[in-house]
């Protein structure tokens, strides 16, 4: 990036004041809390791989850790096509939150729902959760490390989530 900013003419005292700047790309492996008990992570990833992708990495960022991951699945499609694929990602975690799917654009598909994607994961602990008793079920888990997964609405979860893992 600096040296593409140099080519079109930018001053290295510039560059560097505009790196030194940057804080990360919103809502991709952002770090919410990160302390020697707790690591709350949020993620936009909505596609199987994506999330195939961050959970491993936690895992090897952290691999003594139980990593609960909040998944809310955007579209009712994609949900119907990769149901397999995300079900595999998401059997990848110790504890699994599904918040119901997101429809954005889409109406209903009969029988395309959270509580069936769950039926298909392999995950020990999964449930399917309200965003109203989200925070409260989290915090029974007594999560070592949180990720809220999707590109839905689920980034409104974000504030409260962190605002009741500090209270604990």
């Amino acid at each position: 990036a600096a040296a593409a900013a140099h080519q079109l003419g930018l001053k290295w005292p510039e560059i560097k004041e505009g790196i030194e700047s940057f804080q990360g790309v919103k809502r991709r492996f952002e770090v919410h809390i990160k302390n020697k008990d707790l690591v709350y992570i949020d993620d936009y990833a909505h596609h199987p791989k994506e999330i195939e992708a961050l959970i491993q990495s936690v895992k090897e960022l952290y691999p003594q850790k139980k990593i609960t991951t909040i998944f809310q699945p955007h579209l009712f499609s994609r949900t119907r096509d990769f149901s397999n694929e995300f079900a595999d990602a998401l059997s990848l975690s110790d504890n699994l939150l599904l918040l119901d799917i997101y429809p954005a654009r889409e109406k209903p598909i009969q029988g395309i729902t959270s509580e069936w994607l769950l039926a298909k994961t392999e995950c020990a602990s999964a449930t399917v959760v309200s965003k109203e008793d989200l925070n409260q079920k989290v915090l029974e888990l007594k999560p070592q490390v949180v990720l809220t997964v999707g590109a839905g609405d689920i980034d409104q979860c974000v504030e409260p989530l962190k605002s009741a893992l500090l209270k604990e």
